[in-house]
């Protein structure tokens, strides 16, 4: 394998706090080793459309408190036909990069496994989105920050909800996964999480609604996962007017506030540690591997177990959400 002297770092798919953070702990541990970083802007976009410039220890001063990326982000029809990747491979040679680090969720690591396996580039990626459905890590960069922004939220709900006597649905993000809502959930005190892993076994909404508000409670909160199996807060709400109609239902969708904000200190300790890890993977021989965390200990993830979706949700905190809102 030729020795890698460049290394390229993109951000791509939806930004997550702690991406900075992570791009800093890329850019500094790569040059502490003596290799040289390119940024490339706007994710796969950058690197179809050669927007690539040089990064030195400068470049990533001050960004660590940052959220966003600013490498920015984008979606890259193009990067999804062979020509786009084609250009992007060409691009990638001219600018000197013999490696690449790529930053982003599912759809990110998806498209960078397949450019690794046609042009035989090394690749390593670090897993940033909020949502925490990559298999094989503890957690997803970005995540606790939106915990913490969702449970800040929801205090502030919780008030207007007790004093109008309301049961409010709050729609949080997640994609495919419910572990913002669940833990949400807990961490909130809300009354239920409805979260697309329990939607093909029961229904959730009848349940709670049934089994789970007892008398003497005034008001609720529901965490409600965005997903098309939940369908989502507004379907839940209008369910209980035609169903329930002594509870006043309202909803809240939190929407693109979970992205934002400045990250939690676990999040920037998670993307420095990772960020480290990924060159030096790459310096090891490591491609095609993600960056994880299990147990505290950093591991490799092969990338198709990371895309898998089949992480599981913790049965004994759904259980907890049920048992604490009585």
């Amino acid at each position: 394998m030729a020795e890698i002297k460049c290394i390229g770092v993109l951000t791509s798919g939806g930004d997550a706090p702690g991406m900075n953070a992570a791009i800093r702990a890329v850019t500094r541990s790569a040059i502490y080793n003596g290799l040289t970083v390119k940024g490339i802007m706007r994710g796969y976009k950058g690197l179809v459309y050669n927007e690539i410039v040089e990064f030195k220890s400068q470049s990533v001063s001050n960004i660590i408190q940052l959220g966003g990326t600013i490498l920015k982000t984008a979606r890259c029809k193009e990067f999804a036909t062979p020509e786009g990747r084609r250009q992007a491979y060409d691009n990638m040679m001219a600018a000197g990069i013999d490696a690449l680090v790529v930053i982003g969720g599912d759809g990110s690591l998806t498209g960078a496994g397949i450019f690794a396996k046609e042009y035989n580039v090394p690749v390593v990626g670090l897993p940033g989105t909020i949502d925490n459905d990559l298999g094989g890590t503890d957690s997803t960069i970005g995540y606790d920050t939106a915990l913490n922004t969702i449970m800040e939220a929801v205090d502030k709900l919780r008030d207007t909800a007790s004093s109008h006597e309301r049961l409010f649905f709050v729609e949080v993000m997640g994609h495919t996964a419910g572990y913002l809502a669940l833990n949400s959930a807990l961490a909130t005190g809300s009354e239920a999480a409805i979260i697309p892993e329990m939607e093909t076994e029961v229904d959730q909404l009848a349940e709670l609604i049934n089994h789970g508000f007892r008398k003497s409670k005034n008001s609720a909160i529901v965490i409600v996962a965005e997903n098309p199996q939940t369908g989502g807060a507004t379907a839940l709400a209008e369910r209980v007017k035609k169903e329930f109609p002594q509870y006043d239902a309202r909803v809240t969708i939190l929407g693109h506030i979970q992205r934002g904000g400045s990250p939690t200190a676990f999040d920037r300790i998670l993307a420095s540690r990772m960020g480290e890890a990924a060159i030096e993977a790459l310096q090891e021989g490591q491609r095609n591997v993600m960056i994880g965390t299990e147990n505290g200990k950093i591991v490799y993830v092969p990338f198709p177990k990371a895309v898998k979706h089949n992480k599981g949700i913790d049965r004994q905190n759904l259980d907890l959400v049920k048992i604490l809102s009585i």
